[in-house]
């Protein structure tokens, strides 16, 4: 039996040209797509940044480990698929409290003893940090990569999302990663925030945050160059190649090292 409601997750993979997304989702996405045709190439893009960020942390740093929360449907480009294509041996543990996105992600993970998905809540960081599956993968006492995705923009103020970060950030040792990406009205045409009006009715809440907002996410770290950027343009920024800004799409995006 299909899902009456849409799916945060499920509209994303929509969105990334997945298929595992029901009626609801889709005409969802629909809306937000009449308001905001840019959402497509922003989601896509997006996903490349994952990508080149846990590129970055598993080849050039070196880290072996990663937490990444509100992971979404199973789609290309998944954190296991880069970290083990450079290192084999990289544990991943996927947090997402959807169900489906969690029971889909499980059956794709069946075979691959170094990644498992877990459902649980970013509300709850400290059930996550002591979840007996993440503990059993992942060694919490040695540097993680921990993955805040297009995930923050779905929490407003009220629900305190800073503190929800930091409690993640000062339970993680020292050399530790945190990998954020967020949706900002910054710059942008009025079609942005008339979108993340409809995201609001139509999937869950949803706030856009400034430059500002965003880098305060990375209290306690030090930011990798070039710091928090517009998308796209962090790998390309990072390795001095040039880029346009007039091409630039409403995501802020940042990794920084934890201290």
């Amino acid at each position: 039996m299909e899902p009456e409601h849409p799916s945060v997750a499920r509209v994303y993979d929509y969105f990334l040209g997945g298929a595992h997304n029901f009626r609801a989702d889709r005409e969802a996405a629909a809306r937000v797509v009449e308001t905001w045709p840019q959402i497509r190439d922003t989601t896509r893009v997006n996903r490349l940044f994952l990508g080149e960020a846990v590129g970055f942390l598993t080849g050039e740093v070196g880290l072996r480990q990663f937490l990444d929360i509100g992971s979404g449907m199973p789609t290309m480009g998944n954190v296991h698929e880069v970290a083990q294509r450079v290192a084999p041996e990289a544990r991943v543990a996927y947090v997402d409290h959807d169900p489906v996105a969690v029971a889909h992600s499980q059956i794709l993970l069946a075979s691959n003893p170094n990644a498992l998905a877990v459902d649980a809540d970013l509300t709850r960081p400290e059930e996550i940090l002591a979840h007996p599956e993440i503990t059993g993968l992942l060694d919490l006492s040695q540097p993680v990569g921990l993955l805040l995705v297009a995930i923050l923009h779905f929490f407003p103020d009220n629900t305190h999302p800073q503190r929800l970060v930091a409690a993640l950030r000062d339970a993680l040792p020292a050399g530790s990663y945190l990998v954020l990406t967020h949706a900002t009205g910054d710059g942008q045409d009025r079609d942005v925030a008339d979108a993340a009006e409809v995201y609001r009715r139509t999937t869950a809440p949803f706030q856009l945050r400034s430059r500002e907002e965003v880098v305060r996410f990375f209290d306690g770290t030090d930011l990798i160059e070039p710091g928090v950027v517009l998308l796209p343009g962090w790998d390309d920024d990072r390795r001095r190649r040039a880029t346009t800004t007039e091409t630039r799409l409403p995501v802020y995006a940042g990794v920084g090292r934890i201290r």
